[in-house]
């Protein structure tokens, strides 16, 4: 095994995995003691995960890397991104479901009712489905990678059909048969990746298991055999990340859940598929560049097809899942050049992502919520009635349509001169056009939903209050965030900083 002068055994790793674990089977198995005390355990654990990721951080912007379990666990810059995203996502998404999936009936089910009886399930695999995407980060073996991936399908595929009506049925069903599918070919471009670098008589058969020890013998991996292998993982783990054209389960998976796993769905569980893909694929790039070419025309074609299906969308759930889409080809644009600036564009667009795209789906939860509607022609006028809702959506909307002081536009800005450094013009001037139809997507919606004159079907609804205050804090803070991303970029310099040299393969 190569020696690592930074690595340093710590006890993190596994903790930030297990504790989530721990929690959600002592909720589960604890669920006649009812909702409180699973929201309770819910937060506090949230919080926790959330104080290990910053731990994490300080020690890895500090040089170290953190290792544990013979390095079959291991943190760098780019898994302390990840993990602090979960977590603070996770504390925030928690908080935000406290009411709105507390409620007697279903703010998505025009009034059916839900069993008090389940809510500690729905704590108890959200605890799981935190510590499946948790593990995915902390993980240094291919194999073991694929499995943290495939868990985090099962448990989220449950809360997809939380409801468990037909419309949650068929979506769930609709989740894990493409997921499933999908994720199998990760297995074996995993497999392949494991019996390629054992072939290579450099490493034993656990060495062979370790993404750190496979990135120094990629090079001696037959063309072929590499090719194939990249081909499986950007099958499996882009059909997770929903790029295109592996996408057709996200859609019905955001549109039907409950909008705190919707947060979770967008905001973090597609950013770790793509932590997948990443950790995998660049292994590669030192010996075959030209990867970078295919990695970004995906993402170009993915960014384009999102937004144009996002355009044609009235249902408000639906339009944010295309925009997802498309937005994650930005993030594999950035990622997929292998250069400094590309990874780090694309990884500052990930955070930025998390932060805009949780700010909007509770947003229109709260429009649910409020209203029991969310599609564009049923609602309208609604910036008095609802002025925290309104203003937050506003925000993510300029956001993550890229618009001047917010986040987006300096992590879009960085992918662009990304594009631009590498001789891409073609695809800087596709993902700019992408920018302004995004604008129009998101605007448009923003209009309708706000500003607009009410619908019949909106001016006919009882009064509309705003949500409560632990509906609108999540959202405050998350439009706090996208200002201070864009206003102070420099905040987030170090950690990206760790993260980018740690996933850049082909020179600054």
């Amino acid at each position: 095994m190569s020696a690592d002068p930074a690595a340093v055994t710590s006890s993190l790793p596994p903790l930030a995995f297990l504790l989530p674990l721990a929690a959600g089977a002592v909720v589960l198995l604890g669920r006649r003691f009812g909702r409180a005390l699973a929201q309770a355990v819910t937060l506090v654990t949230a919080v926790a995960v959330l104080g290990i990721g910053v731990a994490m951080v300080v020690r890895v912007v500090a040089g170290q890397v953190l290792v544990a379990w013979g390095n079959e666990l291991r943190v760098d810059g780019l898994s302390a991104l990840l993990v602090v995203v979960i977590g603070g996502i996770g504390v925030l998404a928690s908080l935000y479901s406290v009411r709105y999936v507390a409620r007697p009936t279903a703010p998505e089910r025009a009034g059916e009712a839900v069993a008090p009886t389940r809510l500690p399930v729905f704590y108890g695999l959200l605890l799981w489905f935190l510590a499946t995407m948790l593990w995915g980060c902390v993980t240094n073996n291919v194999v073991m990678l694929y499995v943290a991936v495939e868990a985090t399908t099962l448990t989220s595929g449950l809360l997809v059909a939380f409801y468990w009506d037909r419309r949650a049925l068929e979506a769930g069903y609709k989740y894990l048969m493409l997921l499933t599918i999908g994720i199998t070919f990760a297995l074996f471009g995993c497999v392949l990746v494991y019996a390629a670098g054992a072939a290579t008589g450099k490493l034993d058969g656990g060495q062979a298991l370790l993404l750190s020890e496979l990135r120094g013998v990629a090079g001696l991996i037959p063309s072929g055999t590499a090719l194939i292998a990249v081909a499986f993982l950007i099958v499996g783990f882009g059909t997770k990340a929903g790029i295109a054209p592996f996408h057709p389960w996200l859609p019905d998976a955001h549109a039907e859940a409950p909008t705190p796993i919707s947060v979770l769905l967008s905001g973090v569980m597609i950013k770790m598929a793509v932590y997948a893909l990443a950790r995998t694929v660049s292994i590669f790039y030192p010996t075959w560049p030209g990867l970078a070419v295919f990695a970004v025309g995906l993402g170009v074609f993915t960014m384009v097809l999102g937004i144009v299906l996002a355009l044609a969308q009235d249902d408000l759930k639906r339009l944010l899942a295309y925009s997802s889409v498309s937005q994650m080809g930005y993030v594999l644009a950035g990622v997929g050049l292998g250069t400094y600036l590309g990874c780090y564009g694309g990884l500052f667009h990930l955070l930025n992502h998390a932060v805009f795209k949780s700010l909007l789906f509770m947003a229109v939860g709260a429009l649910i919520y409020s209203t029991g509607a969310r599609r564009i022609s049923e609602l309208g006028g609604l910036a008095r009635k609802m002025p925290i809702t309104s203003a937050c959506f506003i925000i993510g909307a300029v956001a993550i349509s890229g618009l001047p002081p917010l986040s987006g536009f300096m992590s879009k800005l960085t992918v662009f001169l990304a594009l631009a450094q590498s001789g891409m013009w073609w695809a800087a001037a596709v993902a700019v056009l992408v920018g302004l139809l995004t604008t129009v997507v998101l605007m448009r919606a923003a209009s309708a939903v706000f500003w607009a004159g009410p619908s019949r079907q909106a001016a006919a609804q009882n009064p509309v209050r705003e949500v409560p205050p632990s509906m609108w804090v999540p959202m405050v803070i998350l439009a706090a965030a996208c200002v201070l991303l864009g206003v102070l970029p420099q905040v987030a310099y170090p950690l990206l900083d760790r993260a980018a040299v740690a996933l850049a393969t082909l020179g600054r």
